[in-house]
């Protein structure tokens, strides 16, 4: 249990306007249900428990009817902005929320709407641990992993890559907002392929740098994951004599 957090007055923007056409789902993913509720409502209530936050921005598509029913949507440290096509258009939008009320050395978290498994442990070792202020969680790779090549239209091994140097990359990924909001912009101004907010980052001379995370910080992608989620939590939040 963590009792305080040595940063305070951070902002978390959690993206939350995409389809999740891959989820196969009547509905976008984070409003999928999970133990009862919204997916995205278990985001934002864990979110909301983290020591030092100042305020939450979520990214949602403009003709989104779920997210006002739920009931973090009413909390005062919740607000709502338009997204965009793409994950970097919506991450870019918070930031241009923030910035007119924020100095721009206040430190951004972004986090996936789709991840409502993070623990308070990891979020510190991000807050209060990390050297750097641009950082993200990331679970050092323990398959072998293979790059593949297309042959005869088929995916092959095309080498072993040496998984000592591979990193898995989670969120939150953390950084200033002025130096967030500068490097997505100049990334789309670009039309760079921006996949999170490390690759803008990388893109202009940063290295971010690697926090362990730990491996149940899941992202519910595919069906099965939501059975995988669901597990994660109960089991943490079971009373101790359950998990005996």
């Amino acid at each position: 249990m963590i009792s305080g957090s040595l940063v305070s007055g951070y902002w978390v923007v959690v993206p939350a306007a995409g389809v999740g056409k891959r989820m196969g789902a009547d509905r976008p993913k984070q409003y999928l249900p999970l133990l009862g509720r919204p997916l995205l409502s278990l985001t934002l209530s864990n979110i909301l428990t983290w020591p030092g936050l100042s305020g939450i921005v979520v990214a949602l598509s403009a003709d989104d009817d779920h997210f006002s029913h739920l009931a973090e949507a009413k909390h005062p440290q919740v607000h709502r902005v338009t997204g965009g096509a793409e994950r970097a258009d919506s991450v870019l939008a918070a930031l241009d929320f923030l910035g007119t009320r924020e100095p721009q050395d206040t430190p951004v978290l972004v986090h996936d709407a789709a991840r409502p498994c993070v623990a308070l442990e990891d979020i510190s070792a991000l807050l209060d641990e990390a050297v750097s202020p641009v950082a993200l969680l990331a679970q050092p790779a323990s398959d072998t992993v293979k790059q593949s090549a297309i042959e005869q239209g088929c995916p092959v091994v095309e080498k072993t890559l040496d998984r000592n140097h591979i990193w898995l990359a989670q969120t939150p990924q953390r950084a200033p907002l002025g130096l967030l909001h500068s490097c997505l912009r100049r990334a789309l101004e670009q039309h760079a392929a921006i996949t999170d907010e490390a690759s803008a980052l990388e893109l202009f001379g940063h290295a971010p740098q690697l926090v362990p995370g730990q491996r149940d910080n899941i992202k519910v992608t595919h069906p099965s994951d939501i059975v995988l989620a669901e597990t994660i939590l109960r089991l943490r939040y079971a009373p101790t004599e359950d998990k005996r």
